[in-house]
């Protein structure tokens, strides 16, 4: 598992008021710190800046929000409740 952080990866946050739900990386800053959105508490528009520390990343990467990320530069809120939603389905949570 590649411990770099990449656009569309899924993470657990593990610290904060948003601790154990899962987001999506939209943005890397640098090599600390990445914005993360989950379409519902922490919409497209409003993400969160958080430390690559407290996340957990998931071996999980979505191809529909890369990609909508790449070809308009941003990904709809329903886009990535939708992605999470079938994760945590996935996993059994």
């Amino acid at each position: 598992m590649d411990k770099h952080p990449q656009i569309g990866q899924i993470v657990k946050v593990l610290r904060g008021k948003d601790e154990n739900s899962y987001a999506v990386i939209i943005e890397i800053v640098d090599e600390r710190f990445v914005l993360i959105v989950d379409g519902d508490k922490r919409r497209f528009d409003q993400p969160k800046k958080k430390n690559v520390l407290h996340l957990e990343l998931q071996p999980a990467i979505s191809s529909e929000v890369t990609s909508s990320l790449l070809e308009t530069g941003r990904v709809t809120n329903a886009k990535l409740r939708y992605v999470i939603q079938k994760y945590a389905h996935a996993k059994g949570e």
